[in-house]
């Protein structure tokens, strides 16, 4: 199958936007990444029983090149708290590569619904500025990995890197949103590092995949799109620590309304 200029150059731009967010504002970038990648994969005539699958799994593939990049810049600000991290990193682990094995099961509607209903929610109560109670703080050991075990397992079913729950969810427990934003990003890596492995070992045995598939990763668009956003990453991070917190908040939650209205839009038009 050859791959015209047009989609190499569709891939790259994609690319370059994915980071640039990724960077800015915590997150992995999936949420772009996944209905962005199934137009393109359709538009090149893929198998439709395999342009979500594809689309998840190269999402998820991408979202550790982009975390790793956005992890290391946010780390040089210090504002990566290792110490959450270290917490909620092997709930995330193992609710994420539990995740990529019911999506091939479980109905993902009620999930898109619930996702776009929280999202929306959140979305609200930044936009409205509602703080947490002074004396809120981050849950203790086996609360973290509860948390992480949700954040991981939702992520993993709608191929995101988990901003979208973990930094309204660190900043729910009064965590700064600046190191809210850095350690969403190191907590993306792993969601990532399992969600693609998942992805990658449910695919391996399909049929009908397209030329430089491995699994439901297509090479061509991962390589692509890690290669624009591993430099535009760092432009975002650089960026989000110097704007204020409250304009922050404010580009966060017209995120978070975008991709609410754009789930419900694919979940209930079809």
């Amino acid at each position: 199958m050859n791959i015209g200029i047009e989609w190499l150059a569709a891939y790259l731009a994609l690319g370059a936007v994915v980071g640039f967010f990724a960077g800015l504002l915590g997150v992995g970038g999936g949420a772009i990444m996944v209905p962005m990648l199934t137009t393109l994969f359709a538009a090149q005539g893929f198998p439709r029983e395999h342009l979500v699958h594809l689309a998840l799994g190269t999402s998820m593939a991408g979202i550790v090149i982009t975390s790793i990049s956005s992890l290391r810049a946010h780390h040089a600000h210090g504002a990566v708290r290792w110490d959450i991290v270290k917490g909620i990193a092997p709930g995330v682990l193992a609710g994420t590569f539990a995740g990529t094995f019911v999506a091939s099961r479980a109905p993902t509607q009620p999930l898109a619904i619930f996702f776009a209903c929280f999202t929306a929610y959140v979305a609200v109560q930044m936009i409205l500025n509602v703080k947490p109670k002074p004396s809120r703080e981050l849950p203790g050991t086996v609360g973290m990995l509860a948390v992480g075990a949700g954040i991981g397992g939702i992520s993993s079913l709608v191929a995101i890197g988990g901003g979208s729950l973990s930094v309204p969810f660190m900043t729910w427990c009064n965590v700064k949103v600046q190191n809210a934003i850095g350690t969403s990003a190191a907590i993306g890596l792993p969601i990532a590092v399992a969600g693609a492995l998942g992805y990658l070992i449910n695919g391996w045995s399909a049929e009908g995949l397209p030329q430089w598939s491995v699994g439901f990763v297509y090479l061509p668009a991962l390589v692509l799109l890690s290669l624009l956003s591993s430099l535009t990453a760092p432009v975002g991070a650089r960026l989000a620590h110097k704007l204020p917190v409250a304009t922050l908040k404010k580009i966060f939650a017209g995120l978070l309304i975008a991709l609410s209205a754009k789930m419900l839009h694919t979940v209930l038009g079809g």
